[in-house]
């Protein structure tokens, strides 16, 4: 990116909107709110625009936006609908008079992790999913099937397994300090299958219960542990699978999200990794990262996966 670009970046997802106004490297401001449905929904193109507008509102005024070159939005929903991401990338486009990329949250991490090389990225937060882009810039996937059909391991499943194990303790199952943990959420047990069912989002709130599950895991309590363990496990195999076909003698992952932003689960998920043959490499930026480089560079291996404004910009 050449540092005379002033980029306007955002992470679109389903917990929350981020947006960053860049110039090069630096960051001159940031701003985030409440997340979206998805791209793919009905009047998703809309919802995600205003959503994104409503948010680079709250930067300072004071911000050069007037001096944009160019849009890149990580944005949830991308994969189930390119015509909606290819008419977000026009409406951005046309909002801001700059060349507007538009890519799934998934590709973005990737890319800024990887820094638009071949290779693959495991991320883990309310879902898992993981993405390999090999050198012809084949995508290719494991997992990321959303909460009903996937997601495993991811801080979703986590938080539901630490849920279930509550209740169980509490009908005279195995004991465990989750049982306390539960009073974080609710006053009773009992009272939890209520207390989920009038969340708006269930599945983020399941995944707050992730932090006191690892908390117990790292505390000793065997019922946790054994979720921890298995979430590893899972996420392994994960890996595993999109990594088949990897010509490297030896696969490696960069991994991105909220989960393995706890060092107790990041290391019991590297130890998982190194036995199944595969490195953990530090990830070199984010999805942020990502969406300013597909906003700012053509020509990727991941392109087939970026959805452009459509207008012949000048490179």
């Amino acid at each position: 990116m050449e540092a005379t670009e002033v980029v306007l970046v955002a992470d679109v997802g389903k917990s929350r909107c981020r947006v960053e106004l860049r110039s090069g490297d630096e960051l001159l401001g940031a701003a985030d709110q409440h997340g979206f449905p998805g791209v793919h929904v009905d009047n998703g193109p809309t919802l995600a625009f205003e959503l994104l507008l409503e948010t680079t509102a709250l930067l300072p005024p004071s911000l050069p936006i007037s001096t944009l070159t160019a849009v890149g939005a990580a944005v949830a929903g991308v994969e189930a609908s390119a015509e909606k991401s290819r008419e977000l990338a026009t409406m951005l486009s046309n909002r801001f008079s700059v060349p507007a990329a538009v890519l799934s949250d998934a590709t973005a991490a990737q890319l800024g992790a990887l820094q638009g090389g071949p290779g693959t990225t495991l991320i883990v937060g309310t879902g898992a999913v993981a993405f390999r882009f090999d050198g012809s810039g084949v995508l290719h996937r494991a997992d990321g099937w959303g909460p009903y059909l996937g997601d495993q391991g991811s801080g979703r499943w986590i938080g539901q397994q630490g849920l279930q194990a509550v209740l169980h303790a509490y009908d005279g199952g195995p004991t465990t300090s989750l049982l306390a943990a539960a009073g974080a959420l609710v006053e009773s047990p009992e009272l939890l299958p209520g207390w989920l069912a009038k969340q708006e989002n269930p599945y983020r709130a399941m995944a707050r219960f992730t932090p006191l599950v690892l908390h117990a895991a790292e505390a000793g309590d065997d019922v946790a542990l054994k979720i921890v363990g298995e979430a590893c496990r899972i996420l392994t195999t994960t890996v595993k699978l999109a990594s088949e076909g990897d010509d490297s003698s030896s696969p490696r992952v960069a991994m991105l999200g909220g989960v393995v932003e706890s060092e107790f689960f990041a290391e019991l998920l590297r130890k998982s990794l190194a036995s199944a043959g595969i490195e953990v490499v530090e990830p070199l930026g984010d999805g942020l990262d990502g969406a300013a480089l597909a906003a700012t560079r053509r020509g990727l291996i991941q392109e087939r996966y970026i959805h452009r404004d459509g207008t012949n910009w000048p490179d």
